[in-house]
């Protein structure tokens, strides 16, 4: 991860984000940039990684500081990823929202076996009520 730089509380262009979403496979409404672009202002702890001025990577949570933290979204342009950005956001993650925070996210289907690796215990204890738009 050399010359990485991360950042916290730095929001990146709309553009930007929907770059490292569409090269990344992560599955977001990249055609809808209003739509990014309130996701982004309704969040409260985004990291993003940063190579030479380009932006590579960014997780995006809501939360509370005190008990829960919902990564929203966790995202590493292809050509970046297996090197460690995405474990790397997700402890810097960790670090802001202290010990006492409970991180929590849904997984999407691919990235299933992912998670465990780094850390991540599955649980089954969980409901949602589905978008439907």
């Amino acid at each position: 991860m050399k010359n990485i730089e991360f950042k916290v509380g730095i929001v990146p262009k709309t553009s930007k984000i929907i770059e490292v979403y569409d090269s990344s496979g992560i599955n977001r409404p990249t055609k809808d940039s209003e739509r990014i672009t309130k996701m982004y202002a309704n969040s409260n702890l985004i990291i993003t990684a940063w190579m030479n001025n380009e932006l590579i990577g960014i997780s995006r949570s809501i939360t509370d500081f005190c008990y829960a933290c919902y990564l929203s979204d966790l995202a590493v342009k292809s050509e970046y990823q297996k090197q460690g950005i995405g474990k790397r956001l997700i402890e810097l993650t960790e670090r802001e929202i202290g010990k006492e925070t409970a991180l929590i996210l849904l997984s999407a289907q691919i990235a299933m076996e992912y998670y465990p690796k780094i850390g991540f215990d599955k649980i089954d204890n969980g409901f949602i009520i589905r978008r439907t738009k």
